[in-house]
């Protein structure tokens, strides 16, 4: 079950922790134009980011009740919820650090890494592309760093899956491809906005968190 251990002993001990709470952006809601629109990014990150909050914060108070009248039940029932809206916000808080109006690089370790990959950057943009872009219905693409093999890693997640808790990578760069991120603008062409993004990617955010994900 989806780390359901490890939220249960957090909601235990976190009975005082403030709530989760919308993340502010790097940048302004313009900002990326022309790549992503304001009123997209307005949407996104207003609307859709913040009932991920909402709806997590509910069932983390649900799962806070439960927990304290001994109601296991109920505890494993809200795990879906939980899933879905945490996903929601862990993707999303990345999403928007991913992404930046200033024109970056790829560290040289980050590079290096890329290189025996997946041939270049330009192979990584491949790969991630034809991956982002082939997730059926709703999901994203994700460049992740397995610590078990020291080597980065393209995969991709349903819905609101996170990926580490998920599949053992650790997130560095990921694509939304739900159309929520892409439609206002790109209609049903998602393979446009795919392409598109990697004009915004924050390489030097991407990198830092390479360089964390090598140090765990």
């Amino acid at each position: 079950m989806f780390a359901l251990r490890r939220i249960t002993t957090n909601a235990v001990k976190s009975n005082s922790r403030a709530a989760h709470s919308l993340p502010e952006l790097p940048y302004a809601y313009e900002a990326l134009e022309p790549i992503i629109s304001r009123d997209i990014m307005t949407l996104h990150h207003t609307k859709h980011h913040q009932t991920y909050i909402t709806n997590l914060n509910a069932a983390e108070e649900k799962l806070k009740a439960a927990l304290s009248k001994g109601d296991v039940s109920t505890a494993i029932s809200l795990e879906p919820a939980l899933r879905f809206n945490g996903g929601g916000h862990l993707n999303h808080s990345i999403f928007w650090k991913n992404l930046t109006p200033e024109s970056t690089e790829p560290s040289e370790a980050l590079k290096k890494a890329i290189e025996c990959s997946f041939g270049g950057v330009q192979g990584l943009k491949d790969q991630l592309s034809a991956s982002s872009i082939g997730v059926q219905g709703s999901g994203w693409g994700w460049l992740g760093y397995c610590p078990k093999s020291s080597s980065l890693k393209i995969a991709t997640c349903a819905n609101q899956d996170p990926l580490q808790a998920t599949t053992g990578l650790i997130p560095l760069l990921g694509i939304d491809v739900w159309e929520h991120a892409y439609y206002l603008q790109y209609k049903n062409v998602r393979a446009d906005y795919v392409k598109a993004i990697f004009e915004v990617v924050n390489w030097k955010d991407v990198s830092e968190r390479f360089d964390k994900a090598k140090s765990c």
